[in-house]
């Protein structure tokens, strides 16, 4: 196997313009099926995360924009309006897809309203922060027939895609041993609703909702878990750091973040009963999203050789060591699905039981921590 190899069959560097062709054919066929669409925020989850990607779709278009002062997203997007209250999103029959990526906390009330008022609805990660809140918004999803997804956009991370191509291909043989870390170093506390213990927030909600997401796409819903989850930086008043050891028949499963690393080590470190796969490095699409780049741009995704993870293998009796090419990112995959699933009718990419079963590990997490004991799920 060389390096560099995807196993696909197809050439690396054709990957993004396949894409982009078939989304490019797809509007030239149905320019009338645009969907309109209303932002409830324009902080770094709008004007990263969001705009960017609806911006260059051909399939979207971005209508209104909810800024309570200011008026930065026109100032990037000249053609938007921005409006000052929910209602003006709510009482459009102009917009088709409402994104509700507010605080953690008004996830449920906004999500709720928007689709009683007849929309389509993405709503940020973590999709809600209690179990019968996310029941209901379900039901209500059902009921008014519209689509109900949640941004869970790590699951189109380059690294992420490859170790589920390595895993699925079983190029490491029979997996036993899964780890994934999200960590970051930020040790102070900042003025943010996200460091208020009344907002109901912490690391395991805003970090480790997406490495729960993609264990769960992975191996579905474990046996049980057991998990220790702290308050690690001095003063902190919402959890900065977590371990989850999910506990499944065949494989175990850890889950680990924390705000304390500053030297940080393996992103995935993934072993078999033939070899072993190790990734470093971070996917490259928010840095790249940060720094004001827009996802149509040449190489989009695309990962320096330098963070390329390493493969030590053996397969059909001849072992191989090296480095593997990382898949490209892709976090446009999201919205192109939200479009199939509202135009064509497609399954969400996304479902909200999904991440509704994250919710559940992470409800599960904090009882483990406090008791100190397996739960069963």
């Amino acid at each position: 196997m060389p390096s560099g190899a995807s196993g696909t069959g197809l050439t690396w560097s054709l990957v993004p313009v396949i894409n982009c062709t078939i989304l490019v054919m797809k509007t030239f066929i149905h320019m009338k099926d645009i969907i309109n669409v209303g932002l409830f925020s324009y902080g770094m989850s709008g004007s990263v995360f969001h705009a960017p990607f609806l911006h260059v779709n051909p399939g979207f278009s971005i209508k209104k924009v909810l800024q309570r002062h200011g008026s930065e997203a026109k100032e990037r997007y000249p053609y938007i309006e921005i409006v000052r209250s929910p209602e003006d999103l709510y009482n459009d029959p102009s917009l088709d897809l409402l994104i509700v990526n507010t605080p953690d906390h008004t996830h449920y009330e906004f999500a709720k309203e928007s689709l009683e008022a007849g929309k389509h609805v993405v709503v940020e990660k973590p999709f809600v922060q209690e179990i019968k809140e996310g029941k209901k918004l379900i039901e209500l999803a059902a009921e008014k027939g519209k689509i109900l997804s949640v941004f869970q956009s790590r699951r189109w991370e380059g690294d992420f895609k490859t170790v589920r191509s390595i895993i699925e291909k079983k190029l490491i043989g029979r997996l036993v041993d899964y780890e994934a870390h999200f960590d970051r170093f930020r040790n102070f506390i900042s003025d943010s609703w996200k460091e208020k213990p009344q907002n109901k927030t912490g690391i395991l909600y805003n970090l480790g909702s997406h490495l729960i997401d993609q264990a769960l796409l992975l191996f579905g819903m474990p046996d049980s878990l057991f998990a220790d989850v702290r308050k690690q930086r001095t003063g902190a008043m919402v959890d900065d750091a977590f371990d989850i050891m999910l506990l499944y028949p065949d494989v175990k499963v850890v889950l680990k973040g924390s705000y304390l690393v500053k030297e940080p080590g393996p992103r995935f470190k993934i072993n078999g009963t033939e070899g072993s796969f190790v990734k470093f490095g971070v996917d490259p699409q928010e840095a790249a999203l940060m720094n004001g780049h827009l996802p149509d741009e040449p190489g989009w995704g695309r990962e320096p050789e330098e963070n390329w993870g390493i493969l030590n293998t053996t397969l059909n009796g001849i072992h191989f060591r090296g480095k593997i090419e990382t898949e490209y990112g892709s976090y446009q995959e999201f919205y192109n699905n939200i479009y199939d699933a509202i135009v064509f009718g497609k399954e969400p990419a996304v479902r909200p039981e999904e991440s509704l079963n994250g919710i559940r590990i992470i409800k599960a997490a904090y009882e483990s921590s406090l008791h100190g004991k397996v739960i069963k799920l």
